[in-house]
């Protein structure tokens, strides 16, 4: 109400679940937040109906979730260094981006490893790489020492884990254990997905 007239604004919010619904196979822990990436245009399905939420997510999969968060930002005339990227692909401007920004390093200076299932310990870490990129505060640090397996995590990743758990991203697998070498599902990059994006 301003100087005795009111406006009004009306904005049109669809229903949670109306890009989901059609999808027949996520009637589980990690339907909420599946429908939350979906919905945002983060995650696909892998056809019209279905999401396929137990298989194990790509380290392709990964940097282009990563890449649709930023933006799909332009990557003409960066540099691919990578030999098992090939152009075109529905990945190749993800990993050129990332590898730009420094998210990814890559397993080796020309070697991606594209279609490698994605270890938990390696999403915790290109989930940091990206939070520092967006110059969000990753100095947070949480003690593993309650995880029976905390031997098992990487030398590589172990601040990324720990900043991980710390910002409440990785909670374990609910038996005690953090699976850091373990594969990283598609439900799995959904809910943390979601947790990062809700903070």
């Amino acid at each position: 109400s301003v100087c005795g007239e009111i406006l009004v604004a009306q904005e049109v919010v669809p229903a949670l679940g109306h890009k989901c619904a059609a999808f027949t196979d996520i009637d589980m822990w990690a339907h909420d937040s599946i429908c939350f990436v979906v919905e945002r245009d983060i995650m696909n399905g892998t056809s019209a109906t279905t999401f396929e939420p137990e298989t194990h997510a790509s380290r392709a999969m990964m940097v282009t979730v990563l890449y649709r968060m930023a933006g799909e930002p332009d990557v003409t005339g960066l540099e691919n260094p990578f030999a098992d990227v090939p152009a075109g692909t529905w990945y190749t401007d993800a990993v050129v981006w990332a590898a730009s920004t420094g998210i990814t390093l890559g397993k080796s200076a020309t070697e991606f490893d594209p279609e490698t299932d994605m270890t938990r310990a390696e999403m915790a870490l290109f989930f940091m790489r990206y939070a520092a990129m967006k110059e969000q505060d990753v100095t947070q640090r949480a003690a593993l020492t309650d995880f029976t397996d905390a031997a098992d995590v990487p030398v590589w990743a172990a601040d990324a884990m720990q900043w991980a758990v710390a910002e409440g991203l990785v909670n374990g697998m609910g038996d005690g254990t953090i699976a850091p070498n373990g594969c990283a599902t598609r439900a799995q990059l959904a809910t943390i997905l979601q947790r990062y994006l809700s903070k």
